[in-house]
């Protein structure tokens, strides 16, 4: 397999590199469509999350360069990028994304946004023709084994996702949320999540702040908070004792002049930004105005390690799963690789059989019905028994990975026949009975 990964996440990388390598999902189809342009990709997928940023390549050979579609995509020197990036080759490749579909490699373990993720890069792929016959199953055996996982563990048995962990450090920070002010900044999905969080630990009133107001109205109606138009945000922000932040902009929304303004405001009130958008919302320099807090979305690892400690068990049993399934894809894989040289090889053979009862055409004429179909039968058994051995060898070559045995057994049956059907025949009543 010329499976090739490549990609940083939230273990490998700070905030800092990731949010200069995000693609925003308006952007996710040409990012696609440029990693096929590189010499050597045939087919590609590019999953693109606050946590992590990963090209999932199918190469010939696997030699493509992807650092360079790094630096020419996103403009970003491979030096900088370079020592935050892991890659995963072949089946290390195959268990890392079946890993991540099942969020075993999320922040936070058993959340259940990556799969949705991952299938809506899959979507993307597909509908530009990046993903054919070599990711496509590879794919959708990964929905499979992620939806194995969830349905036969309890990785996922609780709401947990990124926004709940963020809803729980600001709960953290003020022993409760009972009477705060809590602004939330995005309607998206991780806002909704964070809104039911919100709810949940009993924040006091809510502001919810969309930069398109009528998709705030029904998350607000929902939970029962009040919709504010985006042109209010930075009028509303002051009033706010916690602003949980996860908007889609490609640059800060917040900045330190506005840290500046709200803390005038506040009169010595501290004022607490959760920042989980990547690229960030909050200018880290808001972090330096007094009595103004920022976290960003690495600072919920330690909350998420909690977490992760409650689900060692049900991530041990997931993970026994995962090599099962590798191994399996993996098997299948190498029946595939082998078909191509089987196929080869009997053809050649029955191509061979048909020639030689071409050539004792004349003499098997006055046989019945009967004796005819005891020599078919017979030339037949004797083919399957010479096929026998060489194609146990190509299935070990196979399962084996020796691509070189492989090819080599490819280009031995894919010789063409010295004489056809049609050629021996002739030669045959040409001759009469001298080919006795």
């Amino acid at each position: 397999m010329n499976l090739v990964l490549v990609g940083v996440n939230h273990k490998s990388a700070p905030v800092e590199i990731r949010e200069r390598l995000a693609i925003p999902a308006a952007r996710l189809p040409e990012a696609t469509q440029s990693l096929l342009s590189v010499p050597g990709v045939r087919e590609g997928l590019i999953l693109s999350t606050c946590n992590r940023v990963e090209l999932l390549t199918y190469q010939e050979p696997a030699q493509a360069n992807l650092l360079e579609f790094i630096h020419d995509f996103f403009a970003v020197e491979p030096a900088a990028v370079r020592p935050y990036l892991y890659e995963y080759r072949a089946g290390e490749a195959v268990r890392h994304l079946f890993r991540v579909a099942a969020s075993l490699d999320s922040m936070v373990v058993g959340e259940p946004q990556i799969l949705g993720q991952v299938k809506e890069s899959y979507t993307v792929a597909r509908s530009v023709g990046a993903v054919q016959a070599h990711l496509d199953p590879l794919l959708q055996r990964t929905f499979t084994v992620a939806k194995k996982i969830r349905s036969s563990t309890q990785v996922g048995s609780s709401s947990v996702s990124i926004a709940s962990v963020a809803v729980r450090l600001a709960s953290q920070i003020f022993g409760s949320l009972h009477n705060r002010t809590v602004l939330l900044v995005g309607a998206g999905k991780i806002g909704e999540l964070a809104a039911r969080s919100l709810m949940q630990q009993g924040a006091g009133k809510l502001f919810v702040v969309n930069r398109t107001y009528e998709r705030a109205v029904p998350l607000a109606q929902r939970f029962g908070a009040e919709a504010i138009p985006f042109e209010q945000l930075h009028t509303v922000a002051a009033k706010a004792d916690v602003v949980i932040s996860s908007t889609g902009a490609d640059k800060p929304i917040f900045s330190a002049h506005h840290g500046q303004a709200y803390a005038q405001q506040r009169k010595q009130r501290p004022m607490f930004f959760i920042d989980i958008a990547v690229p960030r919302d909050v200018d880290p320099a808001m972090n330096r105005v007094e009595g103004i807090f920022v976290y960003t979305i690495d600072d919920l690892q330690s909350v998420a390690s909690a977490h992760a400690t409650e689900r060692q068990k049900e991530a041990r049993a997931a993970e026994a799963i995962i090599r099962r399934e590798v191994q399996r894809y993996q098997d299948h894989r190498s029946t595939l690789d082998a078909v191509p040289a089987i196929v080869s090889l009997q053809k050649k053979l029955e191509s061979m059989r048909q020639m030689e009862l071409h050539r004792s055409n004349s003499r098997l004429a006055s046989l019945t019905e009967e004796q005819r179909q005891a020599v078919e039968s017979l030339t037949r058994a004797l083919i399957n028994k010479v096929q026998h051995t060489p194609i146990q060898a190509i299935k070990r070559a196979a399962r084996e990975g020796d691509h070189e045995t492989l090819a080599a057994l490819r280009a031995l049956f894919n010789e063409p026949e010295t004489q056809n059907a049609a050629e021996a025949d002739a030669e045959a009543n040409s001759n009469g009975d001298a080919t006795t």
